[in-house]
């Protein structure tokens, strides 16, 4: 299986053009456009929904990730295999959070391939896809090289800032739920917010947050849009407190 999570956007060419490679190289292999609107030209925060959105991915899994600003410059394409899956794309940060997170070791390799003819704004559709589609098919890793890969230190293992606003306002941060979090309340642009396991606990036009559908804490107003109401946008700070209404089961 195939997966793309870029930052192309829902418009323009860039994805079919990805998705042409995918399938003329790698025939019969499911492709599936898991989420095409990350944090743009932010590999940083983007590499903290890529990390929880793969978990839920089978093993064998490839993704083909392009969230790359210094394209055609000198960082690195790789590709990273952690918890039985392959992640292709460039050395920015994207996969470190997945590596860190991994649950046994992880294998880093430089791709050491080059096609013909290579555009130096399209990495994406003249590098990464060929390899990721190769190794889809499962053919021999000889476009790679092993790596020791990235210094990861300085990855927090949360990132306590909003990282991604869904079509509802939803707003998605880089922190992973825990239990001991139900009792807490959070604090963003000097509001604080209780917890709610549902929409429906708090009354309608009021906020709330929590644990989203991949395990990040999430913040929402029941009905309306978060971003709107509490002035959201991809890097806002947020914070855990002691505050804890309105907290419901």
């Amino acid at each position: 299986m195939l997966v793309t999570f870029t930052d192309f956007g829902c418009h323009g060419p860039y994805l079919g053009q990805m998705q042409a490679v995918l399938r003329r190289q790698a025939p019969g292999i499911e492709v599936i456009d898991l989420i095409n609107n990350a944090p743009a030209t932010d590999p940083g925060r983007s590499a903290y929904l890529l990390a929880a959105l793969a978990h839920w991915w089978p093993q064998d899994t490839v993704f083909l990730c392009v969230v790359d600003p210094g394209v055609g410059s000198e960082r690195l394409p790789v590709a990273l295999k952690a918890d039985g899956k392959w992640f292709v794309g460039p050395d920015n940060g994207l996969f470190n959070v997945t590596a860190l997170k991994a649950s046994s070791p992880v294998s880093w390799y430089q791709i050491i391939w080059r096609p013909g003819n290579l555009s130096a704004s399209f990495h994406g559709r003249d590098l990464f896809a060929p390899v990721a589609a190769r190794i889809a098919r499962g053919e021999e890793h000889d476009w790679l090289q092993s790596w020791a890969g990235p210094d990861l230190s300085g990855w927090p293992d949360d990132l306590a800032e909003v990282i991604y606003i869904d079509h509802y306002g939803n707003a998605m941060t880089g922190i992973a739920y825990r239990d001991e979090m139900a009792g807490q309340g959070l604090e963003v642009n000097n509001q604080k917010i209780g917890f709610s396991t549902t929409f429906s606990g708090v009354p309608k036009g009021s906020p709330l947050w929590y644990q989203n559908s991949i395990g990040l804490v999430e913040i929402a107003v029941n009905q309306g849009r978060a971003d709107d109401v509490l002035r959201l946008k991809i890097g806002s700070r947020v914070k855990m407190s002691n505050y804890s209404q309105p907290t419901t089961s």
